[in-house]
């Protein structure tokens, strides 16, 4: 294997355009049609809809569909990956990637993760992101102010899960900390203690799936570390639902296990940011900075 890491991220970034640079790849568009087919709706004429982008259950099978789709029109072009990673539901779509799982059992595993977290969620709560303040400093905002830590992008960088309620003062107190917070748009305190009930039903639900292991490695969104196994995949991707996701820690990974390049599937580019920031020798884009798919083929194959 070449040293190619494929990056799937999170919700937040979905957009009515996302699915452009895709348009008239008979590889992405038979996949598509599959997934419409499982899931009784194009994901295609959601996107018209722009206010409903970021509800769950379109939010989450929308972004793996789209994804899957990307890497569909892409993979026979690039070489095989060394290693996927995900952020969030990211990792849920890295294994539809990685050949874990195939794409209508990919889209039903995330509309399903994605009604069964609305459904733990009792009381109205979100997530917002914090920097400028340290793990210390965060442990004590959340304490005093009824937060978890949802995730771990960095030394001083991290989200924070709380009731809606509890939002503003927090935002507030790590302002007044010397910090910078802003709400995500998201619709729940992902990745923290008040989703337990929907980690234990996501369990049962993979159990029961086609997932298998990966061709090759998915990095664990809650360690950072390589995944292999179909057990050890049911393990991580219920867990995550509910424990804090350590991507700080599958930053680190990626040079470690041998990755030379990153490439993102977008929509956006955050995870490459990211992983620009946090290392600046490792080459990384995201496929939404191409103006083609040729573009994004062009770009790895001077660098592998």
């Amino acid at each position: 294997m070449m040293g190619l890491c494929v990056l799937c991220p999170g919700q937040g970034s979905q957009h009515p355009q996302m699915l452009e640079l895709l348009e008239g790849n008979s590889a992405a568009c038979t996949l598509l049609d599959e997934v419409t087919c499982v899931l009784g709706e194009d994901p295609r004429l959601w996107l018209q809809a722009p206010h409903q982008l970021h509800l769950n259950h379109i939010a989450q099978p929308l972004l793996c569909a789209a994804q899957m789709a990307t890497w569909a029109a892409l993979r026979e072009w690039l070489p095989t990956p060394r290693l996927y990673a995900g952020y969030s539901i990211g990792e849920l779509a890295a294994y539809g990637c990685a050949g874990a799982l195939d794409s209508g059992e990919l889209v039903r595993l995330a509309r399903l993760r994605a009604v069964l977290m609305d459904s733990a969620n009792l009381t109205p709560s979100g997530l917002l992101a914090v920097s400028g303040l340290d793990r210390k400093q965060i442990e004590m905002l959340c304490q005093n102010g009824d937060g978890e830590i949802a995730i771990v992008n960095g030394f001083d960088r991290f989200v924070v899960g709380a009731e809606i309620s509890s939002l503003a003062g927090l935002q507030h107190a790590a302002e007044t900390m010397g910090g910078r917070a802003s709400r995500l748009p998201v619709s729940l305190a992902s990745h923290t203690s008040r989703l337990a009930a929907a980690s234990a039903a996501f369990r049962d639900q993979l159990a029961e799936s086609g997932l298998k292991g990966p061709l090759a490695p998915v990095l664990a969104g809650i360690s950072g570390l390589p995944v292999y196994t179909r057990q050890a995949a049911i393990e991580t991707l219920s867990r995550q639902i509910s424990t804090t996701l350590n991507w700080s820690a599958c930053l680190d990974a990626l040079p470690e296990m041998g990755c030379r390049l990153v490439l993102e599937l977008g929509p956006a580019n955050a995870l490459s940011r990211m992983l620009r920031a946090r290392w600046p020798d490792l080459p990384a884009r995201s496929v939404s900075e191409f103006h083609s798919l040729q573009g994004v083929v062009d770009w790895v194959e001077r660098w592998l």
